[in-house]
């Protein structure tokens, strides 16, 4: 009873992982700290080099660049706390911090949706209409996409957390998560939420789905027209530059979905949100690494370039 009054005061309590054993917490605070350090240095590294090296100013890398900095600001969001709940068993966050928890994470989560169905259509256009890429995905209308998808996240995500926010918190302020999630926050409300659990719902399709199915309609025509070269080189590059993508589409969304698009229940989402948190942002930078010959060689012109220079 003491702790709900104290809530009542003081805003949310986060229960996410109390459930484990003070070992496991432990573990699980030096496995996230590994993972957010590697992730961050990782993307940090990427976008470095998409910058410095001038032969990857190109759209698909200008948008792989933009890709590598949201992973760095979505996990700084909710990581640190995270490890505070983990570490120090600091489970209170503000109403005002739990709402901008809330805000950043689901407008950067939002916006690396619509990010990778652009990524796809970049692809479709190099791919399938060559001789109009440079049109079509001219630098200024990279910019301008860019600079719009995020104006719409800003925008609706604004109204989004207006709405749960407004909702009257009388029940309980005891979070079964280890973020703010929208979810997870609705359950703690003592009135009908119908209308909220609509608009998330809502909100949930327009994001994860509408950009899947521009991704899965980009990739039908590139297969269609891979499939129709008569080049075996020309096929296993267009296929090569595709890969990376597609797995880091298949990470994202596989796990985004399973948490998002199922009907409101009172189980946890913590198994699947670990993995877009903690997971996904550590891998993007090693696929797209890894998996591309371009990004290879400006990481070996640019960072080997630097440790000639301090030997």
């Amino acid at each position: 009873m003491a702790l709900e009054n104290q809530t009542l005061m003081t805003g949310f309590i986060l229960l996410g992982f109390s459930d484990l054993s003070p070992q496991l917490q432990r573990f699980l605070f030096a496995l996230f700290l590994l993972f957010y350090i590697l992730a961050v240095i990782g993307n940090l590294l990427i976008f470095i080099t998409l910058t410095l090296d001038p032969v990857l100013h190109t759209p698909m890398y200008f948008f792989l660049r933009n890709l590598s900095f949201l992973d760095v600001c979505f996990m700084t969001i909710t990581v640190p706390k995270t490890l505070a709940i983990l570490m120090a068993e600091d489970r209170s966050i503000s109403f005002l911090g739990c709402a901008l928890q809330m805000y950043f994470t689901f407008f950067l989560g939002n916006e690396e949706f619509v990010l990778l169905g652009i990524m796809a259509y970049d692809r479709y256009v190099a791919i399938c209409n060559p001789l109009h890429y440079s049109t079509v995905m001219s630098k200024k209308r990279c910019v301008h996409m860019a600079i719009g998808s995020c104006i719409m996240c800003v925008v609706i995500q604004l109204g989004q957390i207006s709405f749960v926010f407004s909702l009257p918190f009388c029940r309980s302020k005891l979070i079964h998560h280890f973020f703010c999630d929208v979810p997870a926050v609705m359950r703690l409300s003592c009135t009908d939420t119908y209308w909220n659990n609509f608009i998330q719902m809502t909100l949930s399709v327009f994001f994860l789905l509408l950009p899947f199915l521009v991704i899965v309609s980009s990739y039908m025509y590139i297969i269609s027209t891979v499939l129709r070269m008569h080049s075996k080189d020309g096929r296993s590059k267009a296929f090569s530059t595709c890969a990376s993508h597609l797995t880091v589409v298949t990470l994202f969304y596989g796990t985004a979905m399973l948490a998002y698009l199922k009907p409101n229940t009172n189980t946890s989402d913590e198994k699947f949100s670990i993995f877009y948190c903690f997971v996904s942002p550590l891998l993007n930078p090693l696929i797209y690494s890894l998996r591309s010959k371009d990004v290879k060689g400006a990481l070996r012109r640019i960072w080997g370039k630097m440790l000639f220079l301090f030997r």
